[in-house]
């Protein structure tokens, strides 16, 4: 985000957007746990700062243009109601996320005078643009919204995509828990997923993984 300092507007939308996130993230995964009764129904489902913000995630948001959330083992979904519920709680955070996400961009490519999303990446986005100011509020709330989602579902600790594919396997074998103690216990995944906000300066790699994820979602909306 510090990208973006250049443009206050959209700098001060994509915290926001970070935070909106963060929350939307929570309840998603608190409400599908619930729905699917893998937790206790009378289990709170508001946001909860020391259980839902990570301060990696923060420090990846700041540098690098994009964080995650608080950290969710994969002992605290039980599978014993099958391996595809599981799977859903931890995939249901980035899906809210995404959604969200478009619902932006739609507002924007129906109320823009000149539609950018057709030559731009996320990353541009997550940079902050001398647009009008409507347009700089939608594009960095959509921008951030579908970036964090698409980030957490990649699949190594300390995001979500990690729960996802631990749960869909049958038996977790070697691999995954060789990937689960060093990427979670000992903090690997957080470690490159920092390395990766840094370097290079000019473009961080984290910034190159999400045009690569997200270009299809951005393009959606350039012609509309």
């Amino acid at each position: 985000m510090l990208f973006a300092l250049g443009e206050p507007v959209a700098f001060i939308a994509l915290v926001l957007s970070f935070l909106l996130a963060l929350v939307l993230r929570a309840v998603a995964i608190r409400v599908s746990a619930r729905s699917l009764g893998l937790v206790h129904g009378n289990e709170s489902i508001s946001p909860r700062l020391r259980e839902d913000v990570d301060p990696f995630g923060a420090v990846a948001a700041a540098i690098g243009g994009m964080g995650w959330g608080k950290t969710i083992s994969v002992d605290e979904i039980p599978r014993f109601r099958g391996r595809g519920r599981a799977a859903a709680v931890f995939l249901s955070g980035p899906l809210v996320t995404i959604v969200a996400a478009q619902f932006f961009f739609v507002a924007y490519a129906l109320t823009t005078t000149q539609n950018v999303l057709s030559f731009l990446s996320p990353s541009d986005l997550l940079r902050g643009l001398s647009l009008p100011v409507t347009d700089q509020v939608l594009l960095s709330f959509g921008a951030g919204l579908l970036t964090f989602g698409l980030l957490a579902l990649i699949p190594i600790p300390p995001l979500d995509g990690f729960g996802v594919m631990w749960s869909a396997v049958r038996r977790p074998g070697a691999g995954l828990q060789w990937m689960r103690l060093w990427f979670e216990e000992k903090n690997i995944g957080v470690l490159l997923l920092l390395v990766f906000c840094f370097f290079p300066l000019a473009r961080p790699i984290l910034l190159l993984i999400l045009d690569v994820l997200g270009l299809l979602f951005i393009r959606l909306w350039g012609n509309v």
